[in-house]
């Protein structure tokens, strides 16, 4: 085999307040779905630091990860093209800021949605993929681990950056 498989790997903000999760509908190729706040992890950075990242971009509120929530690994094949895409999933909940209004959402982010356990288990149609609940039934159940289980080695952050 001349090419190595290699999964990409993502993190996910599960951020829960007053009994509702942090949401946010985007457009994706399949169509307007909700997911957690989530992407891709960036050369350089840890999984932790990525997972702040990605919230603050997606929402526009600061977010500090506290705990591991979990880590998944999942499959996608896209209806349209049959890409087959698997994906490792880092999901941390933590803290979250105070609205930053000055920013905007990143591109393709429609809007923010707090939802109750029960209303994100009813629009499970609408998930972008099944990791969305996944994770949080996990939060919900109390799954956590501390940050620590994630080491990131100090040569991460002197990957030099990806060029096009």
């Amino acid at each position: 085999m001349d090419t190595r498989w290699k999964p990409n790997v993502t993190v996910a903000a599960i951020i829960e307040k007053d009994g509702r999760y942090l949401l946010i509908e985007e457009h994706t190729q399949e169509g307007l779905r909700l997911n957690n706040p989530a992407g891709h992890l960036d050369p350089g950075e840890s999984p932790a630091d990525g997972c702040a990242r990605e919230a603050l971009e997606e929402t526009a509120h600061p977010f500090k990860p506290t705990a591991l929530v979990g880590i998944y690994l999942s499959r996608f094949q896209r209806p349209a093209s049959g890409e087959d895409i698997t994906y490792v999933r880092m999901a941390f909940c933590g803290e979250i800021g105070d609205l930053q209004a000055d920013l905007k959402l990143d591109v393709g982010i429609v809007r923010t949605l707090w939802m109750t356990p029960d209303e994100v288990r009813a629009s499970a149609d609408r998930h972008r993929s099944p990791l969305v609940l996944r994770c949080i039934e996990d939060h919900l159940a109390g799954q956590r681990f501390p940050l620590t289980v994630i080491h990131t080695d100090p040569a991460v952050a002197n990957l030099p950056p990806l060029t096009p």
